[in-house]
């Protein structure tokens, strides 16, 4: 993973939000059925993964990455833009401080987990996790906005123009 192909991530994601923004907001907040049930629910969880993976276990930049149901239900798209910026600056991050390091593993208990144990992962890994994680989640979002009659923009990163 290169961080011009992060940018890629970020395109696409881009994309996908500026779609909610154009969404009814009690259909940005309906249950799917599946999922993390919301859409908002369900990007907040996308971007809580950066926040806890990268931004806790990788950096140790914070103890308490994910946000409370609380402070979920509380939150407008414009709130899950800021969160999602906030991981990607972990993102930028781990590329800086772990370019020489990014196959090394780091070694320690989850901050946001008690009684998680040892987790041992590398910068990679985990990186490569939070993207895909990303993008499985993507496709549960882009499949609730059809089931609420929205026609999906295309967040493939092969659609993004050259």
């Amino acid at each position: 993973m290169e961080k011009n192909e992060y940018e890629w991530v970020k395109q696409t994601r881009q994309i996908l939000l500026e779609q909610c923004t154009e969404i009814k907001e009690n259909d940005f907040t309906r249950e799917s059925g599946f999922g993390f049930q919301s859409i908002r629910d369900t990007l907040v969880h996308v971007a809580g993964c950066y926040h806890a993976w990268l931004g806790s276990f990788v950096l140790s930049e914070t103890t308490s990455p994910l946000l409370t149901k609380e402070a979920i239900e509380k939150m407008q798209i414009g709130d899950i833009q800021l969160y999602f910026q906030q991981a990607d600056k972990y993102v930028n991050a781990v590329f800086e401080r772990f370019t020489v390091t990014f196959d090394d593993n780091i070694e320690k208990e989850l901050s946001w987990k008690e009684g998680s144990g040892t987790v041992r992962k590398t910068p990679h890994q985990l990186l490569t996790h939070s993207i895909t994680h990303e993008f499985h989640h993507k496709g549960q979002i882009v499949a609730m906005l059809r089931l609420f009659g929205y026609i999906p923009k295309n967040t493939d990163i092969l659609g993004l123009s050259e």
